[in-house]
């Protein structure tokens, strides 16, 4: 049950989400010596001790699900028979919801049940999910009858019960997306003091073991994993990650009384919709071009609860009049009399850097939609090539998107050590290059990406007809296929870290539980768009006794051209993406509570020595 950890942990803020206030922390410089005091004769809950346990459910939570899903591609072709078009939209789309409902599960741990019981209900979704998909595999009543032919997608199809089944263990999967992906890095923050140095190195360091540990998750499962059921079992293949993640819930009750629990403090939306009926509401108030003076702001001192106070900007001005002060606005004590009247002057900031950030954010849809292609159609084509190792080993075709991983694992090293200062001798930026332009060469990275992989392809379908096997089989190394996933390597080292720091860092502290959604939103559109894509090619390609570009024969088809048409959309988001980070202003804060604020933050993008005024 979530309770109020005031006396014990009065000051656990998240970088990542709101901390409420129902806290009860009146002021914290009054009560630094009582807290001090307090520490030395309570040992206060959180720290590492809790953390082990919410880094443990994490990863065998990932074990889990990614471990049955990773080749899911494989899966749905050839137990479920569907043709690789099909099963390409049922990903996506299912993909799609996933990455949807994280905002909603922002928002109910927010405003209404808190972070633990959000993970809590989320992980038995999670549970329910894995063994219904491994019943899929089990019983031979919920997936097609076997077929034995060379290609399964000449099988029968599923009834309209075993998809229905298959469907049902896939939304259950999607209430477990909802729930964890916006609640467990914010929960694992919320046990550091983040008011104290120890805190803050804490929450460095937790950021390093979280994707530490997400990257040897994936690589297990793109290995073992998908090993086991590409060539031993697919009843076992699914019932290992199943037993992970049953594994998983145990462990994260384990922790329960270590864990420091903040309450919800109520739904940040509310504010943002404050800000804009106040501002609307006074639309035809004149405010100077330049704030001299004359107009007085309601800029009441922050919460303990927030880190920085934001400084007062120029930009989008028309929201500047939700926090003018009228008659009738206080009430005798000073404080709103209506808060859908007037606000302050840290709430319109807040909502500004929110404005800021979404045409941004909207331009990494497309360079994200480059990345499905992991998952779907290179599948389907080293599916057609020659995977063995050796006489005796296959690579399963699932597991090739492990040189992906290794190229981030080997290239971000590099990058933080060697490249890093190299740029930062040139750019004077402390990071070498901005965050925006660090997204913008991730962009670069998937387009090229995308040229490769239609070049290779239309090699390999060459070769194929050539060779004249009957089955489409290619006398060609799947390896070929490794130029265009260490270039997309690449496009994550760059375009997704890039983008997590950009978010978190941009947003205000209290609203980073929004930035972990609008990611997994950015996910969510390019799910949709690549759907979308997928069903418009493979619908109007074709014609006249002509196959669509996506056809189940490969080398009747033109997948390099479908890889061509996502590279020349990538071509116009690049334009686009510039265009917006031409003129972004970085987020400028006077850091609370006794650390300051970088500086560069104040930084206007394409020009990074000038400073806003």
């Amino acid at each position: 049950e979530e309770k109020d950890t005031s006396s014990s942990h009065p000051l656990v803020i998240s970088p990542k989400s709101p901390l409420p206030a129902e806290m009860d922390v009146s002021d914290s410089h009054s009560q630094k010596s009582s807290i001090l005091d307090a520490e030395k004769v309570e040992k206060k809950p959180g720290g590492w001790r809790a953390v082990t346990f919410i880094l443990g459910n994490e990863t065998l939570e990932r074990l889990g699900t990614i471990g049955l899903l990773s080749n899911f591609m494989v899966y749905l072709t050839r137990v479920f028979h569907l043709e690789q078009v099909d099963a390409s939209n049922v990903i996506n789309i299912w993909s799609g919801f996933s990455n949807l409902t994280p905002l909603v599960g922002a928002f109910i741990s927010d405003a209404y049940v808190g972070r633990f019981k959000t993970i809590a209900f989320a992980s038995f979704a999670t549970l329910l999910g894995l063994v219904t998909l491994t019943l899929t595999a089990s019983l031979p009543q919920l997936h097609p009858e076997t077929c034995n032919s060379k290609d399964p997608v000449s099988c029968g199809g599923p009834n309209k019960l075993q998809f229905g089944i298959l469907l049902l263990g896939l939304g259950f999967l999607s209430i477990e997306s909802g729930g964890i992906r916006p609640c467990s890095i914010p929960f694992g923050v919320d046990q550091f003091d983040q008011r104290t140095e120890e805190g803050i190195k804490g929450v460095a360091s937790f950021f390093n073991w979280y994707y530490m540990t997400f990257t040897v998750v994936l690589l297990i499962t793109q290995t073992v994993v998908v090993y086991i059921q590409d060539q031993v079992s697919w009843i076992i293949g699914f019932s290992v990650p199943t037993g992970l993640m049953a594994c998983a819930v145990v462990m994260f009750f384990a922790g329960m009384k270590l864990y420091v629990y903040v309450k919800p403090e109520g739904s940040i939306f509310s504010g943002i919709a404050q800000v804009v009926v106040a501002a609307r509401k006074k639309r035809k108030m004149k405010l100077p071009a330049e704030d001299d003076g004359t107009v007085t702001y309601y800029d009441p001192p922050v919460k303990d609860s927030v880190l920085s106070k934001l400084h007062h900007s120029n930009q989008y001005r028309f929201l500047d009049k939700a926090a003018v002060i009228i008659e009738g606005d206080l009430s005798s004590e000073g404080v709103p009399a209506n808060k859908w009247r007037l606000c302050s002057i840290q709430e319109v900031e807040e909502v500004k850097c929110l404005i800021r950030i979404v045409p941004v954010w909207s331009a990494g849809i497309i360079s994200l939609a480059a990345m499905t292609q992991q998952g779907t159609f290179t599948v389907s084509q080293a599916l057609k090539m020659d995977r063995h190792i050796g006489p005796n080993f296959e690579i399963p075709a699932g597991s090739l998107s492990v040189i992906s991983l290794l190229t981030i694992g080997v290239f971000l090293p590099l990058y933080d050590r060697v490249l890093v200062p190299f740029f930062r001798r040139i750019t004077v930026h402390k990071s070498g290059i901005t965050l925006l332009q660090r997204i913008g060469t991730g962009i670069v990275f998937a387009i090229l990406s995308m040229i490769v992989a239609g070049l290779v392809e239309r090699m390999r379908r060459t070769r194929s007809i050539n060779a004249g096997d009957s089955t489409g089989m290619t006398p060609m190394s799947v390896f070929w296929l490794s130029p265009q996933l260490i270039l997309m390597g690449l496009c994550e080292a760059f375009n997704i870290i890039g983008q997590i720091e950009f978010f978190n860092s941009q947003f205000p502290e209290h609203m980073r539980s929004i930035a972990n959604s609008l990611f997994s939103l950015s996910f969510a559109g390019s799910n949709y768009l690549s759907s979308l894509i997928v069903t418009t090619v493979h619908k109007f390609s074709g014609g006249h006794d002509r196959p669509d570009w996506l056809n189940k024969n490969l080398n009747a088809g033109k997948l390099d051209y479908f890889y061509y048409l996502i590279a020349v959309l990538g071509v116009f988001n690049l334009v686009y993406f510039w265009y917006c980070a031409q003129g972004y202003r970085y987020k400028v804060g006077l850091q609370m509570g006794g650390f300051e604020e970088d500086e560069s933050f104040s930084d206007v993008e394409m020009s990074s020595k000038k400073q806003l005024k």
